[in-house]
């Protein structure tokens, strides 16, 4: 499955204090969860960051665990399970062209 995650900045926070603070909660060494890959990690001038990733659904709640334990304080976060459209938008225009709806 796939995951997108937004990791809003906390607007009190400097770039500094977040920079402290997910050394100090081991964010680099913790997330993603090992068995996760990043699909996209994309910055958002004014918002945060948005994350996708691929996450087996067995390690869904250890996703969950280490935004818990490593994020929070720093980062409000967002989590919307999300899939790949492009496959399903390739069958719905060849329907289309070919008299569907």
């Amino acid at each position: 499955m796939l995951i997108t995650i937004v990791l809003k900045h906390h607007a009190g926070l400097t770039l500094d204090d977040v920079q402290a603070k997910l050394k100090a909660s081991e964010w680099w060494d913790r997330f993603p969860v090992e068995g996760t890959r990043v699909v996209s990690w994309t910055v958002a001038m004014g918002l945060g960051q948005i994350v996708t990733l691929e996450v087996p659904p067995h390690l869904l709640g250890r996703v969950n665990l280490e935004l818990e334990r490593s994020a929070w304080g720093v980062f409000q976060t967002e989590c919307y399970p999300t899939y790949d459209f492009v496959p399903v938008r390739e069958r719905i225009i060849e329907r289309v062209r070919a008299g569907g709806q």
